[in-house]
């Protein structure tokens, strides 16, 4: 496998498309050949978004929709092909995370779901595809996530400084990479990222996201709910931990705008977010990595110019988007999942124990051949 061509596909918390990336890796290393974003389907998206909470007949919704988003992660890697010009015989494999539609690391019995049929996504493409990556780092009792820190060490670490890498999706993750090699590579998630401003918006102005934060830079933020938000236990549980919709949601929210003296514009609470983000995510990374000589940024979140602003106001030192360290930012993760396929492949572990708490390294996945 010294070069071969990996599809890796997307979709997370912000649940708006499936980014896809062809990948060559040449020497362990990542060349991304062609990207796409495939937009969800509105009623899709509705969909899936409503079966992230509770509610009657989700095993037959969940199926349903589970062949629905293969079928949509078939055109993204059709999509992506066609850009790039290679057909799909020359693929080694497809590494999809799927859509996770339900994360409960701490239940009785811990579980995580991600849909998007692998098989159905073998069938419709003629390619390997490997999927289910978290339950095996959960079997082995870790949290099943983060995962892309491992793939952060392998291509950001540094031997001179401190890095911390920052994924801004619907939930923020940070990575903490020592540069000296006898300490261990650290990550979490830091709870929100865009997902509750997105959702914020969707409510308010009918569309799925603020573009640039212009809606929320032309808010005042509201400290007193800012400090309620923040004293959620979650933010001051200590590492291995990761959360997602199941936590941070609307409900959430509003249990906290009933209180008395809530503010009532929502444009206030749009700019709450987005502090909200900013101050969790910086205050996360000043805690752990104190000594970094930079913050590097990938996600959607660096497409949001309000909150790059709040988190550089918190950041002692630069803020570089992942782009500036040759993967772009707005293809982090896929790239990461496109990766872990080929160590699966490789029969290499993908987990790192010190991040998600699993008893040990774990090659993850399961194998669907063409």
């Amino acid at each position: 496998m010294n070069s071969e061509l990996f599809v890796g596909l997307m979709s997370g918390t912000s649940m708006d498309a499936v980014d896809a990336v062809l990948v060559r890796f040449a020497d362990d290393r990542p060349q991304c050949l062609a990207r796409r974003a495939t937009p969800l389907p509105q009623d899709l998206r509705d969909a899936l978004l409503a079966l992230a909470h509770p509610g009657a007949d989700e095993i037959d919704r969940a199926m349903q929709l589970d062949a629905r988003l293969a079928r949509t992660f078939a055109t993204a890697v059709r999509a992506v092909l066609d850009d790039a010009g290679i057909a799909a015989r020359k693929v080694r494999a497809i590494g999809s995370h799927g859509q996770t539609i339900r994360h409960a690391p701490q239940a009785a019995e811990p579980y995580t779901v991600q849909i998007a049929n692998p098989a159905l996504l073998a069938e419709l493409t003629g390619i390997t595809v490997v999927a289910d990556f978290r339950r095996r780092d959960m079997a082995a009792g870790g949290q099943g996530a983060p995962l892309a820190p491992a793939f952060h060490a392998a291509f950001f670490r540094r031997a001179d400084a401190d890095v911390a890498v920052v994924n801004i999706g619907g939930i923020a993750n940070l990575t903490v990479l020592p540069c000296d090699p006898a300490d261990a590579v650290r990550g979490f998630d830091t709870g929100p990222g865009n997902g509750l401003l997105d959702a914020w918006t969707q409510r308010y102005l009918g569309v799925p996201v603020d573009r640039d934060g212009a809606w929320a830079a032309g808010g005042d933020v509201d400290r007193d709910l800012l400090a309620c938000l923040l004293a959620d236990p979650y933010f001051a549980q200590e590492p291995p931990k990761s959360t997602g919709r199941e936590h941070f949601h609307l409900d959430w929210l509003d249990r906290h705008l009933a209180r008395p003296g809530a503010p009532r514009a929502p444009r206030d609470v749009a700019a709450t977010l987005v502090e909200l983000s900013a101050q969790s995510i910086a205050a996360a990374c000043l805690a752990q990595v104190p000594a970094a000589a930079e913050w590097l940024i990938g996600g959607g979140g660096v497409h949001n110019a309000h909150l790059m602003a709040r988190l550089r106001a918190h950041a002692p030192v630069p803020l570089h988007p992942t782009t500036a360290r040759g993967v772009d930012a707005d293809d982090l993760e896929a790239i990461g999942f496109a990766w872990l396929a080929r160590r699966t492949l490789l029969g290499l572990p993908g987990n790192l124990p010190e991040v998600t708490g699993a008893r040990g390294p774990r090659v993850l996945g399961a194998i669907h051949p063409a």
